[in-house]
């Protein structure tokens, strides 16, 4: 077969017509084999057909590539001409392929014509170019020996090529069309497995996303209310479709013999109840009769790891802040998170090495993010570019069983009250599902969130985020939060300093002992600019908003429980003489104390309204209006903060603040002497945990003191430790140690909070051992007062009150860098 190039020609005259042409004519002529190449009196035939379009360069500039297209090309035949049917080129390219796959291979040119010979002008070459096209024998025998070798070497084509009457450049050649032919193929087949199933999945995605929609129960083929539906009202719902079946064959029967329909009837049923979504539609007949149903309704999700549990709750009634339409839109995306979320984090808990390893200090565990990022898709979006992950997991035995802490972290007042130095406020925003039967399995709220650590240096984090509950087998639960900030605002955080919460919670499960076991994962991202060079270290071990944090908090909070509630006094303490009663008021008003203190340093308990702002080196002060409530003084109250890094282990500094022997070094209300300590109340194993009630000795008070003692809560564990203290009443603290109520108890609390600095030890890179178990060189201590500088809500602010208060600041630090010697 001749190959005809694009020949081009132009006119001096014409107007589009005839013979001439206003450009270069483009012809792609195909003839049949052993032919010669048409005459320019064909071409000028045939040009008058064609609808050409102006070229001034050949397409084809190379042999090579002339002989590449060359196989494509001829199955064109008439249709060749470029420009005169693009739908008739492309109906021809499937059967051009074809045509160029069954031929295996076996054209082969004769001759091999350069680019120069294919781009000359026609009639000017007269070099003949001739197709060899392999006989079925030489055929049968390369498909044999390309199953044996589909790449053989030189020597076996030569081999090959003498055997067949083939040069060897013919055997390449047709071994590497024949290759290219076998690779597409096998791309065609696995691209059509590949669309099947593709299309298999994306039906299954659509059926599954109509099934949360709108889920049908298996029994009565009606739509189903997802949750626990006790078995009364399920029988009543029944009967209640059973009648409404009923009062329409009514209706009908009054529309047919009384001439008027029922609804104008006195106490006859409004237009709208038939619609009413309080019922539960059942399956029916094509009579009207309701079909038989059973009373159980199944529902079951499984999450993977052999774990069955019933699918959550969606409630049927609308938020009063949403529309109706937009609920039931934002609700099951909401219940789609929710299930993702707690995949996700049973996943996280089951997976050991190498998605997790230990920290530096064995305290807990980090995540490997370059394993999840294989693993796991991203749940709530993509991360920000300037934000850092932070995702930890610890493991610990508590003191509590699975239904109280479940029901603990489901109520929101109980949250904030267990852990007191994380959370600081929080809100419940709506209970998207709850279950009929008053469990808490399948329980979903939006929940709002500040998450604190107590220090004037460390943002604030405010998180918007869902919070599931599902019980998985007796005595196992799990909850789990998720952010929502990408689903109504997109992938970006709504504030600067704001964080994203990924799937992080809790898997509770009961222990024969009453205790329960807790794995828990904190899987947080945040903008790391937001918090200052002395905390980055601290935040970046866990110890901040870190799973170890949660777990030691859970751990301290509930022994301290039931200890204080037992009826049995720890040994060495001091209030043997004060009833259980009494020991129950004076810890709920020491640890009213330190959550106030904590919400102090934070500004999250009250509305504070910025005075002077904190950095390492300057005190941040914060002044709010009381007018008197149950609890605190009316007047003027001014909190002030500040935070140094001292180079003394947390142990230490912890020890010296809450002894009463060595409070004088640094309390101005000591005077100068030493505290009488007359109660103390232990709150766990360790000494640290414990109340304390002090009383300056009679030398160091005078008369206006002698009405006054100073209540001190101290707790500690391996994120770090709190001194809260508050000067009390001491009419008031007898009605409490007598077991009164404490809540009226009027106070403002001042304290210290002390962590480990986690800064690395330039000693060859070991740290100083502490004896908790934890390391470290120094300590970050904040220190936090809070002052009545006027008793009249509306009285100004002073600046003599501010310098007041920074001198008050300075002379306790410069107490506690005394004692310690690092002036």
């Amino acid at each position: 077969m001749s190959f005809g190039g694009f020949i081009g020609s132009s006119s001096s005259g014409g107007n589009g017509g005839g013979d001439g042409g206003s450009g270069v004519s483009r012809v792609v002529a195909d003839s049949p084999y052993n032919n010669t190449m048409p005459t320019a009196a064909t071409i000028a035939h045939q040009s008058q057909q064609l609808v050409t379009s102006p070229l001034t360069q050949p397409m084809f500039n190379s042999s090579p590539l002339s002989l590449a297209l060359k196989p494509k090309m001829e199955g064109l035949g008439d249709m060749g001409m470029i420009g005169e049917n693009f739908d008739a080129v492309a109906m021809g390219r499937s059967s051009r392929e074809d045509e160029y796959e069954s031929r295996s291979g076996s054209d082969n040119l004769d001759g091999g014509a350069s680019g120069d010979d294919l781009d000359a002008p026609l009639g000017k070459s007269s070099r003949k170019k001739k197709y060899h096209r392999h006989t079925p024998y030489q055929i049968q025998e390369l498909e044999a020996a390309f199953k044996e070798n589909p790449h053989p070497d030189e020597k076996a084509r030569l081999e090959l090529g003498k055997r067949l009457t083939l040069e060897s450049r013919q055997v390449k050649f047709w071994f590497q069309n024949r290759r290219t032919q076998m690779k597409t193929q096998l791309e065609r087949h696995e691209n059509a497995l590949l669309k099947q199933e593709y299309d298999k999945l994306r039906i299954e995605n659509i059926a599954m996303k109509e099934a949360m929609r709108s889920p049908m129960c298996g029994h009565c083929g009606g739509q189903a209310i997802l949750g626990e539906i006790h078995i009364e009202e399920h029988h009543l719902r029944i009967e209640n479709a059973r009648l409404r079946d009923e009062l329409n064959r009514i209706c009908v029967l009054a529309n047919k013999f009384l001439g008027r329909p029922l609804g104008s009837f006195p106490g006859a049923m409004p237009p709208g109840m038939a619609n009413s979504g309080l019922e539960l539609a059942v399956g029916r007949n094509g009579f009207g009769a309701m079909n038989s149903a059973d009373t159980a309704l199944p529902m079951g999700l499984d999450f993977g790891n052999g774990l069955s549990s019933p699918l959550t709750m969606m409630s049927p009634r609308p938020t009063p802040s949403m529309s109706s339409t937009d609920v039931s839109f934002d609700k099951s995306m909401l219940m789609e998170l929710a299930f993702a979320a707690m995949n996700e984090l049973l996943k996280l808990a089951e997976i050991g090495d190498p998605l997790w390893f230990r920290n530096f200090d064995g305290s807990g565990e980090a995540l490997n993010l370059e394993e999840y990022a294989r693993s796991f898709p991203p749940c709530i979006g993509m991360k920000p570019s300037n934000f850092t992950t932070e995702a930890t997991k610890a493991t610990g035995t508590v003191m509590i069983n699975s239904l109280v802490l479940v029901e603990t972290l489901m109520d929101t007042s109980r949250w904030v009250e267990m852990f007191s130095c994380i959370v600081g406020r929080t809100s419940t925003i709506d209970v998207i599902s709850s279950s009929a039967s008053g469990s808490r399995n399948g329980n979903l709220q939006l929940i709002q969130a500040e998450f604190q650590v107590l220090s004037a240096l460390v943002f604030v984090r405010q998180v918007k985020f869902l919070r599931f509950c599902k019980q998985h087998a007796e005595g196992v639960w799990a909850v789990v939060d998720v952010s929502i900030d990408t689903i109504q605002e997109g992938s970006q955080p709504r504030e600067a300093g704001n964080c994203r919460r990924l799937p992080s919670g809790c898997i509770v499960q009961d222990l024969p002992n009453g205790y329960s076991k807790v794995i828990w994962i904190e899987h947080m991202e945040y903008d790391e600019n937001t918090i200052h060079n002395l905390y980055r270290p601290f935040i970046r071990s866990g110890r901040g908003f870190g799973a170890q944090r949660w777990i030691a908090t859970l751990q301290r909070q509930c022994e301290c429980l039931a200890v204080i509630t037992s009826s049995a006094v720890p040994s060495g303490d001091s209030a043997a003489v004060i009833s259980p009663s009494g020991r129950r008021s004076i810890a709920m008003l020491a640890r009213r104390i330190t959550r106030n203190f904590c919400g102090g340093v934070c500004a999250t308990f009250y509305k504070w309204e910025p005075i002077q702002t904190g950095t390492a080196e300057d005190t941040k002060l914060m002044m709010r209006k009381s007018i008197g409530d149950p609890g605190e003084p009316p007047g003027i109250v001014l909190s002030a903060t500040r935070t140094i890094w001292l180079p003394v282990t947390h142990q230490r500094l912890f020890d010296f603040l809450r002894n009463e022997q060595t409070r004088s070094q640094w309390d101005v209300l000591s005077h100068g002497g030493p505290m009488h300590q007359i109660v103390h109340i232990a709150k766990g194993q360790d000494l640290g945990n414990s109340i304390s009630l002090f009383r300056a000795n009679a030398a160091s008070r005078d008369a206006n003191q002698n009405s006054m003692l100073i209540l001190q809560d101290s707790c500690t564990d391996v994120s770090g430790s709190i001194v809260a203290y508050a000067a009390v009443d001491t009419a008031e603290m007898n009605v409490v140690m007598s077991g009164g109520d404490s809540s009226c108890v009027a106070f403002l609390p001042s304290g210290f909070a002390i962590v480990p600095d986690c800064f690395q030890n330039s000693n060859n890179g070991m740290l100083e051992k502490e004896d908790n178990g934890g390391s470290s060189n120094g300590s970050l201590l904040t220190l936090g007062f809070q002052i009545l500088v006027n008793s009249l809500p509306a009285a100004k602010l002073t600046m003599e009150s501010v310098n007041t208060v920074n001198a008050l600041i300075s002379r306790t630090l410069q107490g506690i860098k005394t004692a310690f010697q690092c002036n």
